[in-house]
This record gives structure tokens, sequence and C-alpha cells, in this order.
């Protein structure tokens, strides 16, 4: 049943007794009964959906209060003409499913749910309100509390009515008889949209990077109809924004046919198939001309790119006695026989959760060291923060149980002052260093915490370096390889291949499948957002920071020339009452 009327073939399982479905264990959708709860996608990569859900939900007002909204709504659509597939739970919800011959975009789902919810108090209208994260268990879903959703009515019945969907008449007659009801609640929409002043969305040629705002219409549908009176307007602010931020034509299509960005594709669904591009790409003629037309350059340097964080110091340090070498080619030779080093002393870490972020951590000090060609790093807590997934803090408590460790492998050098982050040094612990210096040395980089195993996970970010440097393991081999259990590598391995990640061959070996963009994957997830959230947060405090010493001079002479009493275990840095609204004052004047 659930193929003839989810709204794509992916489904989301739910590892947490469905308590959650994570994007993360979304996979095709097949025949097979899944031994999770289970629920399909709502809308198409298409913006679009061909069934209606309606999930009422016995926790709200009880069984008899879902029974006597089911019945109501039954008559309504009896009345209508249409046909319906109802199923229940064994907790007592029912979910009634309306199938459409004409798919219908998320704008229109959404306002006839949200009409009908006017009227049935124990209708959830949240699976038609998110066009990303809808879904909704279908009939034979495993639930929660042991048994399945099962059809109120009989299997021929169901498909009968599945494969003979309502017609576009009997649509547009739901419609008519909600329309006060859409009407009302277009109106409450618009009543309680608010856009801060901060938050308005700016053209500006050549950004470089779409606004947030822009980013989240085009993954949503969703906008501020204060600003945007239409789909067609929104739509057109969207393309503009992707023009102005230098993208290609090329590209944007790309977003739209592979999901990425569903809320654009559902405003451009009104058309037929062959007529979305073209449309697509008059509006980006518009755009094009607008932008030329309204050019302006701004005077000032452009920060959109510059890091938030504390810079990195790439010259090595004079430190008496410490064994320096001016050439990069000897600093890389160094910190490759630093990378085996790990490889060796990485056993050690529990697999715990703190245990995997301390790996991490140190592979982020390993990219580092490449990226400076040199052992000695200045990265700040905020840097290794981003490229971990870590808060700051906890980066910060990791490094101090790092170089406090009996033989570790990185020392810290010299603390931080100032505006500049803690110098530290790799170092080849001397239980390995023979072992270390004798291995050959592994090929490729050494990568942090690439975005989309933020949302994926540590696990399967480790499973995935294995692969990367060895093609064609077996599960038990990435077992050996990663120090993972096995029920952590079966299930990172399940997840990766679900997003086509990786492949499994006749052999049962994995490998790496190529054509598929890690990038492109962050951005469907909308990972990217959260990176940039992060970096905007350590950028506001990076202001403070300095902000705070420009305020204190005795303090900050003393933090960039600090006598050999000054207490640094005492100092904690600015005040806590020091906050954004601080900032804010103070840069008005």
């Amino acid at each position: 049943m659930a193929p003839l009327i989810a709204g794509q073939p992916r489904v989301r399982l739910s590892r947490d007794a469905g308590k959650t479905y994570p994007q993360k264990h979304e996979r095709a959708l097949t025949e097979a009964l899944p031994t999770f709860p289970a629920a399909v996608r709502i809308f198409g990569k298409d913006g679009t959906c061909k069934a209606i859900f309606l999930d009422f939900d016995s926790s709200v007002e009880g069984i008899d209060w879902v029974e006597a909204d089911v019945r109501a709504v039954q008559t309504w659509l009896h009345s209508c003409g249409a046909r319906w597939i109802e199923d229940y739970s064994p907790n007592g919800g029912r979910h009634v499913y309306i199938p459409l011959e004409k798919r219908v975009t998320f704008s229109e789902a959404r306002d006839l749910v949200e009409a009908l919810g006017t009227r049935y108090r124990s209708l959830d209208k949240t699976p038609h309100q998110n066009l990303l994260h809808g879904c909704m268990r279908t009939p034979g879903s495993p639930h929660k509390r042991g048994g399945h959703q099962e059809l109120a009515m009989s299997l021929n019945m169901a498909y009968d009515i599945a494969r003979r969907p309502n017609s576009a008449k009997v649509w547009a007659a739901m419609n008519a008889d909600l329309a006060g009801e859409i009407a009302g609640v277009k109106a409450l929409r618009l009543e309680g949209t608010t856009t801060p002043a901060a938050e308005a969305p700016r053209i500006q040629h050549s950004t470089g990077r779409m606004s947030r705002t822009m980013q989240l219409m085009a993954q949503t549908g969703l906008y501020d109809t204060n600003r945007y009176v239409s789909d067609s307007e929104a739509r057109q602010a969207i393309v503009t924004g992707a023009a102005a931020a230098g993208m290609e034509l090329t590209e944007v299509e790309r977003r739209m046919m592979q999901g990425t960005w569903p809320g654009l594709a559902s405003f451009y669904a009104r058309y037929a198939s062959r007529h979305r591009v073209p449309a697509l790409r008059r509006d980006w003629l518009k755009a094009v001309t607008y932008l030329r037309k309204n050019r302006q350059t701004r005077a000032g340097k452009n920060n959109a790119r510059n890091s938030p964080t504390s810079q990195p110091n790439t010259q090595p340090p004079v430190i008496q006695g410490a064994p320096l070498s001016s050439n990069p080619d000897a600093e890389q030779r160094f910190i490759r026989s630093w990378r085996n080093g790990l490889r060796l002393k990485e056993r050690s870490y529990t697999e715990s959760r703190t245990g995997l972020a301390r790996r991490m951590v140190l592979r982020a000090l390993g990219e580092a060291a490449h990226m400076t060609a040199s052992r000695f790093i200045e990265f700040g807590d905020r840097s290794i923060a981003v490229a971990t997934g870590l808060d700051h803090t906890t980066v910060g408590s990791h490094l101090r149980v790092l170089r406090a460790e009996d033989d570790p492998l990185v020392t810290l050098v010299e603390q931080g002052r100032g505006t500049k982050g803690d110098l530290y040094m790799l170092t080849v612990p001397e239980d390995v260093k023979t072992a270390a210096e004798d291995l050959t040395w592994r090929k490729g980089k050494i990568h942090a915490l690439r975005p989309v195993f933020r949302e994926l996970g540590l696990p399967a970010a480790f499973v995935y370096e294995a692969l990367e440097h060895s093609p064609g393991l077996s599960t038990a081999e990435i077992v050996k390889l990663t120090r993972l259990s096995r029920t952590a590598v079966t299930e990172a391995l399940e997840v990766m291949a679900a997003w086509n990640m990786i492949a499994r061959d006749t052999a049962r070996v994995w490998s790496v499948v190529a054509t598929t963009s890690l990038k492109d994957l962050a951005e469907h997830f909308g990972v990217l957002e959260a990176v940039a959230a992060q970096l905007q947060r350590y950028r506001i405090e990076r202001i403070l920071w300095k902000e705070w010493l420009s305020k204190n001079v005795n303090t900050v002479a003393e933090l960039l020339s600090p006598g050999e009493d000054y207490p640094w275990e005492a100092f904690e840095g600015p005040p806590d009452e020091w906050s954004l609204a601080d900032l804010a004052f103070t840069m008005a004047g």
C-alpha cells in the first residue's frame, strides 16, 4: 500500500521505538516489511504530494474524540464525492488517506489540512506543515507499542481506491467547501508572520553565498506573506538571491531536480513537468536583468569568507632545544609519521562518545597541521569546534585531557594570550615512535568531521574514512580497522548505503561511491545551516571579546605582555554580564 500513496519512494525508520524519525535513517521504500516503525515521505522532490494524510491523534482528547472526528470527516468526504483509505493504530489513533489523481503543491495541501484542523481538534496538522520532514506511518508499519498499523477496510477495497484516486473535480469540491476556513488560516498566517529587520533578505551582487532566509525558503517552501504575496513572488526572490550569490542556472536546476530545494520546486509545480525548467529559465533571465540594472558597488572589505575564530600562526616559534625545521617537506613527513602514531595510539580510546570525540579532535589538529605545513598549531578552540561539530568548551576540555596524558600526541607549547589561541605541537609518543616511523604512510588526506557526518554521526565518519583509505573491505575488516563495535559499524554501513555513499559488491565487500557528493548531501540534510549558525555565533563572541579587551586597557597590556607571575589560572575572560545587548549598544555608539 505504501508505494501507492507515498510522495516519493523513501521511508524513514525509527530506531528509538517510534519517538523520532531522523533523516539519516531514511532509505529506499521497498516491499519488504520493516522491523522498526516506518513512515513514508508525504512530499516528493518536486514539492508536491499525491495523497492527503490526515493524522487523528488520540493523545490530544482521547479515543472517543478521535472516533467522533473521523466519522465527521468521513461524512464530509462522502458529501464531496471523495474516496478514502483508513487505518488505525494500536493506541487508538486513526489515519485517513485521500489519494489524488493530480498531484498538488505543498501550499495547497497545507492550506486544506490546516483548514480541516480548525474543524477537528484531534487532527494533527504538522505532517503537512513540513515539506522536508513531513512523514507518516502507513498500513503495515510496526507500531511503537507493539502490533501494526491495520487497515479499517478490506485490502481489496483500499487497493482499488489507491489505484483509482480522486479526480481534480473532487479536489476542487473539497477546496470549495473549505473556502471560508482556508481564507481564515491564510489570514491568521499573514497576521502571525513577522520578519525582523535584521533578517530581511537583501539582494547583493556577487555575495558568494545566499542569505539564510532565501535558503530556508528554497528548502521548506515557507515564506513571509507580509513580504511576498504569492508563490510566484517568493520563487522570483529565491532565484534572484541565487543569481546575486554568483550561482549558475545549472546549479539551481540541479538543486530542484535532486530534491535539495523542494520548496522552490513546489513553486513551479503549477506548471506541467515539461514547462517547469523553461519557467525557471525565464525567471533567471528576469533576475539577471534586474541585478544588472540595480548593481551598486559597495565600498569596503567583504568579510563573508573571513574566519570568526582565532587565526593560525603558520610560523613555528623559536623554542630553545626544540628540533625545528623550516623545510615544509620535512614537516609534512613528520606529520604523516604522527598520523601513524595516531593510528597506533587511538586504540586506547574507548568507543564512548567521549573517546570518539577525542579521536576527532586529534584528526582536526592533524588536518590543521597539514594546512599550515607545520607541526605547530595555533588554531583557537572555536576553529577546532567548527571542524569537529563540537562546542568550543567541549573542545577545550578534550584538549586539556589529551595534553595531560602520560605520553601525549599533542603538547601545549604556549598558552593563549589576548586574541591568540593556545599553541600546540604534534608529538609522536615514545612508546610508538619506532613503529610509527617504520609504518608505511597512509595515502590521502586526514579529515576532521566533514559536515555531512554531523547528521550521520561519528561512527559513520570513521567507517567512511576506513573505506576511503582501504577500499574493498568486509564488515569484519572495518570493525578491526575502526575499533568500533560490530553493531555500530553495521548501522553506519546501512545508513550510508541508503544514501548511496557506499556500496557492497557480490563479494560482500564495501567501497565508497565516488560519484556521490558529500557536500551535496550535507546541503540536502540542512547541515550547512548548522555550520553557518555556529560560525555566526562565534563571530559575535569574537567581537564581544575584542570589545571587552578594548575597554580594559590595563588588562590588555597584561595579556599582551604578561609577567612571569601573571595568574593565568584565575583569568576567566570577560564578565558574564556582557551580552549581545552590550554589543548592540556599543556598535550603535
